[in-house]
């Protein structure tokens, strides 16, 4: 149990410090002048948003650059006066705390699995699995090139290219990846990125070509959620069925329940 503890704790002391790698090569909200359509869409949130990497910056760091003036939790809503309200943050990576309630408590054993992370972004889910998991293979699949290239050097320069390959594609080509799969992750991939006619086409194709029977797929947030918007040709009585999650796992006070709740599995009929 000690040496498993000092496994873990390595893994976390890991993970920081390539979260610190990745900080110092991206500006503050951790998007790319290259995501047109993401920040178009968080500027057109009818409240304003602000994207704060979750993988990258926790509570406590945000708290600190709030200190610091580099960031704030709240707006005004009368420029002068003194009528503010809270920000509505979004984020397009896991925090290490979700990280590892998804590869101790969600995932089973994945010793010889393939995992496939749709839009693998920074490479937050990559790692973790490398580190926290036995997955055989960990593919991400990312459509921007600078975010690709980020990841090929974290994974150069932490000696995780064993294991991790990162393939810079649009999903939509790559079938045989999505049918090898054991796992597919998926965390907040298509509404920010896409147009909902482009959402719909990229959920039914997914929807074609996860079936293998048994295996998993992971959703931030639900998939009824998702394509409740959209006009997708998907039944999903006939393809998945939802698993039941322990979102009480963890039992120190901070721990942001609500977060994990966004996290859902399934496992395909």
């Amino acid at each position: 149990d000690d040496f498993d503890e000092l496994v873990v704790s390595n893994s976390d002391v890991l993970l920081k410090n390539i979260a610190e790698d990745l900080r110092s090569r991206l500006p503050i909200e951790a998007m790319l002048s290259s995501e047109h359509q993401a920040i178009q869409k968080i500027h057109q949130h009818p409240l304003p948003m602000i994207h704060v990497d979750a993988f990258l910056y926790d509570d406590d760091f945000v708290d600190s650059l709030c200190e610091e003036g580099k960031m704030s939790r709240s707006y005004c809503t009368e420029c002068g006066s003194y009528k503010t309200a809270s920000l509505e943050f979004i984020s397009h990576s896991f925090s290490l705390m979700e990280l590892k309630f998804l590869y101790h408590h969600v995932l089973p054993d994945l010793t010889g699995k393939v995992v496939v992370d749709v839009g693998s972004r920074l490479g937050a889910v990559l790692f973790a699995g490398y580190l926290y998991s036995s997955a055989s293979q960990l593919c991400g699949v990312e459509m921007n090139a600078d975010f690709c290239q980020l990841q090929e050097m974290m994974i150069t320069k932490y000696q995780f290219i064993d294991r991790i390959k990162v393939v810079h594609a649009d999903i939509c080509t790559q079938a045989s990846i999505l049918q090898k799969a054991d796992v597919v992750v998926m965390n907040n991939v298509f509404e920010y990125f896409l147009d909902r006619q482009e959402q719909a086409r990229a959920w039914e194709f997914i929807a074609c070509n996860i079936r293998k029977r048994g295996s998993l797929l992971v959703t931030v947030p639900s998939l009824k959620d998702s394509l409740s918007k959209l006009q997708a040709n998907i039944d999903l009585s006939q393809w998945v069925e939802e698993m039941q999650l322990n979102y009480d796992v963890y039992m120190e006070k901070d721990v942001d329940r609500e977060a994990l709740e966004q996290i859902h599995l399934y496992k395909i009929l």
